[in-house]
Order: C-alpha cells, then sequence, then structure tokens
C-alpha cells in the first residue's frame, strides 16, 4: 500500500481526501493542530467519520482509524522531520493553512507562521527524507489585481490583494526552489472556491445557510456584483487523487528559459489551476440555497471588502488535458448535498 502524508486533514478539503483515498487503497496519514480559527467540533467530527478516537488527543502521538492521525503543528519541524524518516512516505500532500482573505487583514502574522514557516518545515522533510510528489494547495487569491479573465496559470500573479494571497504565492515559489535545488518533484494547485459537506463555518454557503435557516441578515459584498467559480469538494479530491502518482519531470520541454511561464519549469514542478471553469453570478448562488431550503433569505447589501475580489473563473485546460477529468456536479447538486448535511449536522 502507497503511503500518503496529508497535512490538514481535519480540515474541509483534507477530510474529503483522505476519506477518498482510503477507499481507493491508499495508506493515510494526516496531521492537523486543531486550531480554534473555527469551530473545533466540527474538525472533530471530520476526524470521528475517519475511525479515530477524538477523546484523549495528545500532540504528536499517532491514533488509528480508517487513517492514522498524529495531531501536530507543522510549525514544530523536529517532530514533522521524525515522521518523515519513521514511515518513509511515498506522497506528501500540503492542504494545511491558515485560511481565510478576511482574517489575514487582521491577523496577519498568522499567515506567516502557518503557511509560509509551516510549509518551509513541510519541505525541508521532503528534504530530509524525499518522498515521489509533493502536490500542494495553492489559491486562486495569487491572481489579485488581474482581470484577464479566464485565469491561466501562466497569467501574472505580482499583485496580490491580501497577505494571505501573499502567502500562496510564496508558497509557489518556495516548492519551485526546492524542486530546483533538491530534486523535490511538487505540483501547486490554485483552487477556485471549494464547497460542500463538512465545508468550514467562515465560507459563504455555511454563513448564508445558517442564516436563513436562523431566519437571519447575511451580508451580500458588493451590492451582490460578484461572481465566483464554485467547485465541488468531490471534484476537487478526484482531481487531486489522479495527480498524486503523476508527478512531474526535469526538463520539461514545454519550457522555454527564454521565455519563462510560472506554470512549468527545468525543474520537477508545475502549477495548476483547480475549478469548475463555470463562474456563478453571486445572487444565483444565494437563489440555489434559498431553493434548496425553501425559504427566502435576508439579504443585507454591502460594499465590496478590502482584500476580496470582484470575479473568478478558472482556465483549467491543462489540468483536464493532465488528468483526463472534469468536474461532474452542477451547482444545484451540490447546494442540495451541503444543506442535506447541515440540516443533519446540526439537527435542523
Amino acid at each position: 500500500m502507497k503511503k500518503v502524508f496529508i497535512t490538514g486533514v481535519a480540515g474541509f478539503i483534507g477530510f474529503h481526501l483522505a476519506k477518498k483515498l482510503v477507499a481507493e487503497g491508499y495508506n493515510v496519514f494526516g496531521i492537523d493542530n486543531l486550531n480554534d480559527y473555527y469551530d473545533v467540533n466540527l474538525k472533530l467530527a471530520r476526524l470521528k467519520e475517519l475511525g479515530i478516537d477524538t477523546s484523549n488527543l495528545v500532540d504528536n502521538k499517532e491514533v488509528k482509524g480508517s487513517i492514522t492521525f498524529i495531531k501536530q503543528d507543522l510549525k514544530d519541524l523536529e517532530p514533522l522531520k521524525n515522521l518523515f524518516k519513521k514511515h518513509q512516505f511515498d506522497y506528501a500532500v500540503n492542504l494545511a493553512a491558515q485560511a481565510g482573505v478576511r482574517y489575514s487583514l487582521i491577523n496577519p502574522f498568522s499567515y506567516v507562521d502557518n503557511n509560509i514557516t509551516g510549509f518551509l518545515n513541510l519541505l525541508e522533510s521532503c528534504r530530509a527524507t524525499p518522498v515521489k510528489h509533493l502536490v500542494f494547495a495553492s489559491s486562486s487569491s495569487v491572481y489579485g489585481l488581474s482581470e484577464e479573465v479566464p485565469f491561466h496559470e501562466d497569467n501574472s500573479t505580482d499583485h496580490p490583494l491580501a497577505i494571505y494571497a501573499a502567502s500562496k504565492k510564496a508558497n509557489e515559489m518556495m516548492a519551485h526552489s526546492y524542486a530546483h535545488l533538491y530534486n523535490i518533484p511538487s505540483t501547486g494547485l490554485r483552487f477556485f472556491t471549494v464547497y460542500g459537506p463538512w465545508g468550514r463555518p467562515d465560507m459563504a454557503l455555511f454563513l448564508f445557510t445558517k442564516a436563513i435557516i436562523e431566519d437571519k441578515e447575511f451580508e451580500v459584498f458588493n451590492d451582490g456584483d460578484m461572481s465566483r467559480d464554485f467547485t465541488y469538494v468531490d471534484d476537487i479530491v478526484e482531481s487531486i487523487k489522479r495527480l498524486i502518482p503523476l508527478a512531474p519531470k526535469s526538463n520539461n520541454p514545454k519550457f522555454d528559459a527564454k521565455h519563462p511561464t510560472p506554470s512549468k519549469s527545468k525543474a520537477p514542478y508545475q502549477l495548476f489551476n483547480i475549478g469548475n471553469n463555470s463562474p456563478v453570478a453571486l445572487m444565483s448562488f444565494v437563489e440555489e440555497i434559498e431553493k434548496a431550503l425553501g425559504k427566502k433569505g435576508k439579504r443585507v447589501f454591502k460594499p465590496m471588502q478590502d482584500g476580496d475580489v470582484k470575479s473568478t473563473y478558472a482556465n483549467v485546460e491543462s489540468l483536464f488535458e493532465y488528468i483526463d477529468f472534469k468536474p461532474e456536479t452542477k451547482l444545484k447538486d451540490g447546494i442540495r448535498a451541503f444543506v442535506d448535511f447541515y440540516l443533519k449536522f446540526y439537527n435542523c
């Protein structure tokens, strides 16, 4: 059985990926620091779904369920390096991060500590005990001020709008340098607005659903004039699953050193957008939630928030060609699945 190491395994995408890989026959090891950025009980519930006894979790101690879970922080280098040395992982997938664009305006230091220092520690662990492929999460937020849509991996990403986006761009640059210096095959994935069951409480789908059920007002920014390339979580994890064994090789013939592009390299490194390739107007998104709940929401329109962008739209031709897979989930079906989860989980 191939061993896959997942960071942020109690998080939204990490949890779904772990379930998927276990079903595919992988031996999954996962870490998470279980921080309180959002409700820890939701993270613990995800772990319970993976068969983990969460009653007495101790730092750096392995707990076995359908996966092996270790409560551990990426910021702690030596325990991480020891874990790599002990288990000799075949693959590593980095999904741990301090998330949230808006929170980055309040606590920027958390993004440096978790997203940059933590990722550097992971790279050092891969350097000390090599893996066949490192797959890491970036973000569509790296496109920043760019209005050249659909966003292509080779567009400029030199104008991020918040420290969260800047930290993700830094991850891309850091991974490339380690791929070049230490031959660590690395693939970066720029996620576009992932949604679905077990999603984060700070994201729009969760916030809107909760407010509508509780008959409370909810904020819609830029007076609703926004769009997002919403991507269902099952399509995301299917894409990651297919990517894991497809490590990039050195000396990519498509790389031109005289006209370099961000997504390809002479080093074993590549970048992909991972989105639905079909942006949806924010108000249409709200209306689908209302249809699923059978109830109209109390919308409060607000100006655009600092650090936010009006629209996202992924060009995903390179990814589709590489893994032979396109997202299949319709928005109404994905929202229905989330609403069903929410009503059951919170006993509504």
